[in-house]
């Protein structure tokens, strides 16, 4: 085999230190043509017998191959891009790790990028991880209408949505249903004798739309007055508008006896809320949640709340991806009609944060 000097493979004597093995010293190493080595590293099949010196050879000579030119040949980086709406989000970090987990386990890299909140930025970096040449593309979105992955479409790069779908056209996505899963909170308060019930609702993003619907849909079922007072779903999904709206419902005179919060964000605003001016729960005001994260777990009330199947929603994104990734390199293009929807189950875990009034 091919030796610089000192019979070290790859070592340049001018510069004193090892090069990085290519392909041609595998080929003097295992005596195989360069063609069967390239088809090999580039995911083709070859002989057993092939295989087994050559991936001896790359062991032996700690050769590294060269992603930007695989993927010149394969038309695939191996790599995938996630595009969430915050990444300091709990729900959003969850959701990163599992998929993080998910794509190691099947030889992908991750290229993520954090929106913050801004439908525009998330535009532009969309456009970035097109230009990255990912294989698809995994998104929470901060924005309510598809405009933000137009690049992605136009590349005909795969997009799965996870937790959030748009206002203008239907993609494939993993999701809960979220107006039944808070129309079911809503009726466990009202099956323990709670008629005042309030809502702290987002008022832009799918979820926080379909949460509130299923407040709806249950004050409506029991013939439950919705007082506008009541009625907390002019801000953003985000602590700040949780704290705030829990102020707001703790200066009416008729106070709610119970509140739903839709998501984690809001869960946390209105603990502090509650918290700041010592009141109590569940015995002054009931409280129902979403996401059985941090926050349940270390409250001395824990609360009760919607969970949600965090794992799920990555494994599934990630699946559905895969999915779509081999229909296009098999030549059969995305499937623009039969969008796949996965809409995952939801559980109430019961903390003690509600109180009975029957009793």
């Amino acid at each position: 085999m091919k030796s610089g000097t000192g019979g070290v493979p790859g070592f340049c004597k001018e510069k004193g230190y090892r090069m990085p093995a290519t392909i041609k010293d595998i080929k003097e190493e295992t005596g195989l043509s360069l063609a069967t080595i390239s088809k090999y590293l580039n995911g083709g099949n070859v002989l057993p017998r092939n295989k087994e010196l050559i991936e001896a050879a790359v062991k032996k000579l700690h050769y590294e191959v060269n992603e930007i030119a695989r993927g010149l040949v394969t038309n695939s980086t191996r790599t995938i891009g996630v595009s969430v709406f915050d990444i300091t989000d709990m729900f959003c970090s969850m959701i990163l790790h599992r998929i993080g987990l998910e794509l190691g386990k099947l030889g992908y890299g991750v290229l993520i990028v954090d929106s913050s909140e801004d439908p525009e930025r998330e535009r532009n970096n969309i456009r970035f991880l097109v230009n990255k040449k990912v294989d698809g593309i995994l998104c929470i979105p901060a924005a309510t209408n598809s405009y933000v992955l137009k690049s992605a479409f136009d590349a005909e790069i795969p997009v799965v949505l996870i937790d959030r779908q748009f206002r203008d056209r239907s993609l494939d996505g993993v999701t809960v249903n979220n107006r039944e899963a808070a129309a079911g909170a809503v009726n466990y308060l009202i099956n323990r004798g709670h008629k005042k019930i309030a809502v702290i609702s987002g008022s832009e993003e799918s979820t926080s739309r379909e949460r509130f619907r299923g407040y709806r849909d249950a004050m409506e079922d029991a013939e439950l007055a919705m007082p506008k007072e009541y009625v907390m779903n002019t801000g953003t999904a985000t602590t700040k508008y949780g704290y705030t709206a829990m102020q707001e419902l703790l200066k009416l005179d008729d106070r709610p006896t119970a509140v739903l919060c839709t998501n984690y964000g809001i869960n946390l605003g209105v603990v502090m809320a509650l918290n700041e001016a010592q009141v109590s729960y569940p015995e002054d005001i009931s409280v129902v949640g979403f996401d059985n994260l941090l926050l349940s777990n270390v409250l001395k009330t824990r609360l009760t709340v919607v969970e949600q199947p965090m794992e799920r929603f990555g494994q599934k994104g990630v699946e559905i991806l895969m999915q779509r990734i081999r229909e296009k390199k098999e030549k059969k293009g995305i499937n623009e009609e039969g969008h796949i929807n996965v809409i995952l189950s939801t559980h109430l875990f019961e903390g003690d944060s509600v109180r009975d009034l029957n009793s």
